[in-house]
């Protein structure tokens, strides 16, 4: 083992970061005003990337994850607490500064534990391993006779042990992430699976904690874009006397981007509001009222793909005895963001340091570099706190802008997006329709399925989801449309013997699209189990009864069982059909990941068409449960969001423009709509952590169009769920979707 290098170097290059956590505690530090510190290492593979032992024995964490309300200011410190023997107040942490933290990807999909967390336990299981060498030779003991705890390499059997600073003297570790490295047993585990309370939960709570919007920099000016009125629409010219009135006002034209500058926000805000433009062309390829039928019609046939296949559809169909067919579709969403996007760029002399919110810094650290056509390594960005994003929202739009602007200026500049611009611009979830053909035997038993899916063309290996300003200003960047996975889920995870997912690639979408939380799921989990609702029916079943026969998993079914029994749940087979009602629904995320159990009880006026979800009871398995509080804040979470969009959300637009552009055309749940929720956790520790970010939301319109059915007879298949289509259906002049 080679330990090299001088400490004491190498601590120099983050000492001023080590400063701002002693003044303002562990969730602050990325808040440092002024320049931020020298870059170390950040090499994916080194333990000295993960962390670093301090002369007083205390430990720096890096992540290249970082915390979006997730808790993992304290699952990660809980990791390495446990794994490198430390108490976890001796933890401080740092994420997402792309010049001092290791790139683990973007913190999405659920895989902030599931990747991040696993490497995190991988770095500190290799650390612990050679502290314990160098343990055996400072003590003259074998290195199976100790152990680590409390910052100390000490004899198991007791008497003094040596610090881990000490051991260090100066060095660094110097070796490579060992995927052999012993781990602790779950039954050594301190901290791992037991609450501990949140370092940033004070602050936010109090109002003192320093958010993105909250953030500034010295000489920093502000900056508004000023988008077309139409997505494509070229700029022909600008009339600046229009802004004569305003001071100081500077106004940045790059091709078709538009912008302006001033000392101070509201000259800027006001600026932008009445800079006076000639725009021409440009439009939305179809209305939202319209959107359905062009999903299904607009794409070249020969590009039709057969993504998932079990046995033989063809083969099976014509011999089945009872035959369902449903439409279904899913509108294009907002992230809404319940504050709009923010962040601050300072581009001089060849190189930029951007602040934001961004889900993935180190990905839009190489994006910007291409971008602005600086150097490798020339691009910074650092993450601070936004206001939620859930997947791709306008974070890296406003951070470009900024970054623009800044160029154009030579100094630092913050920009801020209204809510008109966020809900107009922001990347949206892809809108999506499916079929599913589906059908029992003679004996009640489901013989074959087939889902038909009309999608965007998938694209996760772009660089980048392609950004508004960038395009507008004739900036290279990549082309596509990055959606996430929104194919995975139309093949359930029962046990079917004929089985098969055929995608059908529409030629363009309404507006520019991006991953939204759960990418796809809801609407193919939304199909799959109202299905197997409706197959439930028809063979004379219980619906929870009827799942439990065709899955195989003993997980899956443990999650059922116990979603059942925290619901109460009471078998029958017909709808109630008297306003009230329950519904059922699962899903093993991805195939590979979390287990989620959920059922509900609605009420529906049948005078309004109006819902109220009013209890929801959701079992989860999602492996190791690291931080139990903070999983189920993130259930929790995926709960709300999942009735807001299964119930109200819905990005509106016609041949010019969005028009869903404030919290009046653009709804999203409200107080009093939440739901009671009753959550089970079933903590696996002798598994690997597969996430809780996005896969409780899944099942949400499930189980409420399940509920919706038993409480009037009707299926609802096209979201959201609103007064007017619930009306529609049960008059009986819905669409063949309902």
């Amino acid at each position: 083992m080679n330990l090299s290098l001088n400490r004491r170097s190498f601590l120099s290059s983050s000492g001023a970061l080590v400063v701002a956590y002693a003044m303002h505690g562990p969730a602050t530090a990325q808040n440092l005003a002024g320049a931020p510190p020298k870059s170390r290492g950040v090499d994916a593979k080194q333990v000295d990337s993960y962390f670093v032992i301090k002369a007083d024995g205390g430990v720096m964490l890096y992540s290249g994850k970082v915390d979006l309300g997730t808790g993992h200011r304290i699952a990660l410190p809980q990791i390495v607490a446990d794994e490198l023997g430390v108490q976890i107040e001796r933890i401080t942490m740092i994420e997402g500064d792309t010049h001092l933290t290791p790139d683990q990807g973007s913190t999405s999909g659920s895989n902030g534990m599931m990747r991040g967390g696993v490497q995190t336990r991988q770095a500190a299981a290799t650390a612990r391993a050679a502290l314990i060498k160098l343990g055996a030779q400072k003590l003259g003991l074998a290195e199976a006779e100790l152990d680590t705890a409390e910052g100390e390499v000490r004899p198991k059997k007791g008497g003094a042990g040596v610090t881990f600073a000490a051991l260090l003297a100066d060095r660094q570790f110097n070796l490579e992430l060992d995927p052999k490295a012993p781990r602790r047993k779950p039954s050594e585990y301190k901290y791992v699976g037991k609450h501990v309370r949140r370092p940033d939960m004070p602050a936010k709570a109090t109002g003192s904690h320093v958010w993105m919007h909250d953030f500034a920099v010295d000489g920093m000016l502000h900056g508004r874009s000023v988008y077309p009125p139409r997505p494509g629409a070229k700029l022909v010219s600008v009339d600046q006397a229009s802004i004569a009135d305003i001071p100081g006002v500077k106004v940045v034209r790059v091709k078709d981007y538009l912008g302006v500058v001033a000392e101070r926000e509201w000259h800027a805000e006001k600026a932008a509001r009445q800079l006076k433009a000639q725009w021409e062309g440009g439009g939305i390829v179809t209305t939202s009222a319209e959107a359905q039928t062009y999903l299904r019609t607009s794409g070249p046939r020969d590009t039709d793909e057969i993504a998932e296949k079990k046995g033989d559809f063809d083969k099976a169909w014509p011999d089945v005895a009872k035959k369902l067919t449903a439409d279904f579709y899913w509108p294009m969403q907002s992230h809404a963001s319940l504050g709009p996007s923010c962040a601050i760029a300072d581009v001089r002399e060849g190189e930029a340091t951007i602040w934001t919110a961004s889900q993935g810094t180190h990905k839009f650290a190489e994006a910007f570099e291409s971008i602005l056509q600086l150097p490798k390594g020339k691009v910074r960005q650092i993450y601070l706190d936004g206001a939620g994003c859930y997947g791709m929202n306008g974070h890296d739009d406003a951070a470009m802008d900024a970054a623009i602007l800044s160029r154009a200026v030579g100094k630092p500049v913050r920009v801020q997006w209204s809510r008109a611009d966020e809900l107009a611009w922001d990347p949206k979830g892809p809108p999506q329709t499916l079929t599913i053909e589906a059908g029992l035997d003679k004996e009640g038993k489901i013989s074959a399925w087939r889902a038909h899916m009309w999608i965007p063309r998938l694209t996760p290996k772009l660089a980048n989801v392609p950004l508004v300003s960038p395009q507008l200003a004739g900036l290279p960047q990549m082309e596509g449309i990055a959606t996430g996975s929104i194919n995975v889920g139309a093949i359930p995870t029962y046990d079917i013997p004929n089985m098969e997912t055929v995608l059908h690639y529409v030629k363009d979408t309404p507006a520019r699209t991006a991953p939204l939380r759960a990418p796809g799921k809801l609407v193919n989990l939304m199909a799959v189990e109202t299905m197997m609702d409706e197959l439930a029916l028809a063979a004379g079943k219980d619906s929870l009864a009827f799942r439990l026969e065709y899955l195989r998993d003993p997980r899956s079914i443990d999650v059922l069982k116990k979603t059942a029994e925290l619901h109460g749940w009471q078998a029958r087979v017909e709808p109630r059909r008297d306003g009230k009602g329950r519904g059922v629904a699962f899903t093993h995320y991805k195939g590979n990941e979390t287990y989620v159990g959920m059922a509900m009880d609605v009420e529906v006026d049948r005078a309004s068409g109006a819902i109220r979800v009013t209890r929801v009871s959701c079992a989860h398995d999602c492996g190791q449960v690291i931080s139990p509080d903070s999983v189920k804040a993130q259930i929790e979470g995926c709960i709300i969001q999942g009735v807001s969009r299964a119930m109200f959300e819905e990005t509106r637009f016609d041949r010019e423009r969005i028009t869903a552009v404030d919290w009046s055309s653009y709804q999203v749940i409200t107080f009093p709509d939440v739901p009671a929720l009753n959550i089970a956790l079933i903590d696996r520790p002798d598994q690997p952590p597969v996430g809780a970010g996005e896969a409780a939301i899944a099942p949400v319109a499930a189980a409420l169009a399940n509920a919706v059915f038993d409480a009037t007879g009707v299926r609802l298949r096209n979201a959201p769920f609103t007064p007017q289509r619930v009306r529609a259906a049960m008059a009986g002049t819905g669409t063949k979707a309902g």
